[in-house]
């Protein structure tokens, strides 16, 4: 359940009615956590809240977008809520792998918040294993979305003008039956129930993912970012959107850098 910030004693929930609510799947090499790191961070985008559950793994760490000596001992939990209302943008930010049997629990938790908070769309930005796509998905664009049938209304034509690629469905029972087809995201964690639980209760939600493999997937984030980018516009995209995206003071630690003082 979401939990606001209680900022000098006011504990009012913030109004998210037509809002985009933006998260990631954790999912293989963690593409979509990174890319959600980019748009925060480059938004400078507020906390207002907290995503309560017992789905996840619990975390505690310091401010993973710190600028200054200040702010970089303020603690952040594995799932809170950042919101820019001049874009009508709130995002919901996982640092944390969810808890064996939980992503039913977690998913039906929060599509009841969507719903309770009037977002008019859900994009989940995810990743699937490179290695397992059949022969029709290793042409062309790593790049890959699905959208549900309430939003495919409202935008599958500006889609169409992106030329962008939708998911491949795969045959259920390769190399026996190829009339069976089955959407198939493997490594994709909550990718496929979140969007199919979507599509049964109504929820308008686009899914952006791309191939890879595990390793520094940083490079993998910028692509993803780039690619919702062409899509909603969050920032200049005359210019190398790459170059414009602030690359958080927390991803100097990705690859074991040792603990930062402040947190001792």
């Amino acid at each position: 359940m979401f939990i606001p910030c209680d900022r000098g004693g006011d504990c009012a929930a913030p109004d998210f009615k037509g809002f985009t609510l933006l998260l990631p799947a954790v999912s293989v090499g963690n593409v979509g956590q990174l890319a959600i790191d980019l748009v925060i961070s480059t938004l400078d985008m507020t906390k207002v809240g907290y995503f309560y559950t017992d789905c996840l793994v619990p975390m505690v760490g310091n401010n993973p977008y710190a600028t200054a000596e200040e702010n970089s001992t303020e603690l952040s939990i594995n799932a809170e809520v950042y919101s820019l209302p001049s874009k009508k943008l709130v995002v919901l930010q996982i640092r944390s792998p969810f808890i064996k049997n939980k992503y039913r629990p977690f998913c039906e938790t929060l599509l009841s918040w969507v719903k309770s908070s009037n977002c008019a769309r859900v994009v989940l930005l995810s990743s699937s294993h490179a290695y397992q796509r059949d022969d029709e998905q290793l042409l062309g664009t790593p790049l890959r979305y699905l959208l549900t049938p309430d939003l495919e209304k409202a935008v599958g034509g500006r889609m169409q003008e992106l030329n962008w690629k939708e998911m491949e469905k795969v045959a259920a029972y390769p190399g026996i039956s190829d009339t069976d087809k089955v959407l198939h995201i493997p490594g994709g964690g909550i990718t496929k129930l979140l969007f199919t639980e979507s599509c049964s209760k109504g929820i308008q939600m686009a899914v952006l993912l791309k191939f890879c493999s595990e390793g520094d997937n940083i490079p993998d984030a910028f692509v993803l970012v780039n690619y919702l980018n062409e899509w909603l516009q969050l920032i200049r995209s005359e210019v190398n959107p790459s170059s414009q995206w602030k690359i958080p003071s927390s991803w100097r630690l990705l690859f074991g850098n040792g603990l930062p003082p402040a947190l001792f």
